[in-house]
């Protein structure tokens, strides 16, 4: 009889989250992005998304929307803030001055592993994102497998070699850093890149390795610098009153995959096609992936010092202590094993 009374509670102990999941009301979610649908980051998205239908019980559905369907690359932090999507994948550095913490992460010469470099930014950045995203509910943040130079007109070795050159940046910090080496800033989303190159309005692109051949780019560029010059920062976030008005169990359900085993799970699969990119590229003989000197390393560290120190200035207007922030992310990036 105590048998039967003790299967009979552990019965109803595992019914416990299907009966509080039918009560829930259900909740749809439109996420979007703004790169293609054949983009690592439109599975990982559904991965995660089907993840969380199932974690709920059913009661959390939503749908994807892709390539910019919802709203501008530019504008998806206040999509997000505004409720035209609920969450969405966002690229801080397209909005320069407005989140100059979270800019630490676009340094050059910091992360070359993306992986572990997105579980350090991820980890490091939640003590600051309530603060510097308080729009809107932060989820999870990741970087994208280091970028480099491609170049259509020539090998770009030292520093000088920008001056003249007209270059469509990554972000912000990588656009001041071209400005201060005398260069001139093509500005454009990733899907335009081709053309801008095709037509000479642009002579080189910052880019990572495979989305050279993801956006045609490898049409048009052939020279390519082997260094892990810069990553971009990324987030995924929510609107408040999506989340707020969900169900204690349905929030459980979110925060459970707003963390850092997902910003690795969510950028993983990125970082592998991005980094196979740069084999194809290397065996290819229309294309020269060259290295540099240890001598011509030290000249572009050098030389992206007065980043370093713009941005502490930026940090400090936000009264933070810029010499901790970066610390404690170098810290994170060391940690997690990514760092140069």
């Amino acid at each position: 009889m105590k048998a039967l009374k003790r299967l009979a509670a552990l019965s109803f102990a595992a019914l416990l989250p299907v009966m509080a999941a039918a009560q829930d009301k259900p909740v749809s979610l439109k996420l979007a992005h703004w790169v293609p649908p054949s983009h690592p980051l439109q599975k990982a998205m559904e991965e995660w998304l089907a993840s969380i239908t199932k974690a709920s019980g059913g009661t959390i559905t939503g749908s994807v929307f892709p390539a910019q369907q919802l709203g501008k690359a530019f504008d998806h932090y206040d999509m997000a803030r505004d409720g035209i999507a609920d969450v969405t994948y966002v690229n801080p550095g397209y909005q320069p001055g407005r989140f100059p913490i979270i800019a630490a992460g676009e340094l050059p010469f910091l992360i070359a592993d993306a992986k572990g470099g997105s579980q350090a930014l991820d980890a490091w950045y939640r003590a600051y994102a309530e603060k510097e995203m308080k729009d809107v509910k932060f989820c999870l943040a990741f970087v994208h497998d280091p970028g480099a130079i491609h170049s259509r007109t020539k090998k770009v070795m030292v520093p000088e070699d920008i001056k003249g050159m007209k270059i469509r940046p990554a972000h912000a910090t990588i656009a001041t850093f071209v400005t201060q080496l005398g260069g001139t800033n093509v500005q454009s989303g990733a899907p335009e890149v081709r053309d801008l190159l095709e037509k000479g309005v642009a002579d080189a692109v910052t880019f990572p390795w495979g989305s050279v051949i993801l956006f045609g780019a490898d049409k048009v560029v052939k020279y390519h610098m082997d260094v892990p010059l810069y990553v971009t920062t990324f987030t995924w976030v929510m609107n408040k009153d999506k989340y707020n008005a969900m169900s204690a169990g349905q929030k459980k359900v979110i925060d459970d995959h707003c963390n850092n085993d997902w910003a690795l799970k969510v950028s993983a699969p990125w970082t592998d096609f991005e980094f196979g990119g740069r084999a194809k590229l290397k065996a290819d003989p229309a294309h020269e992936v060259y290295s540099i000197s240890a001598d011509q390393a030290a000249a572009w560290k050098k030389a992206a010092q007065p980043l370093v120190d713009s941005w502490a200035a930026n940090v400090k207007k936000t009264g933070a202590d810029p010499d901790k922030v970066l610390g404690d992310l170098k810290a994170a990036v060391v940690k997690f094993g990514a760092a140069f």
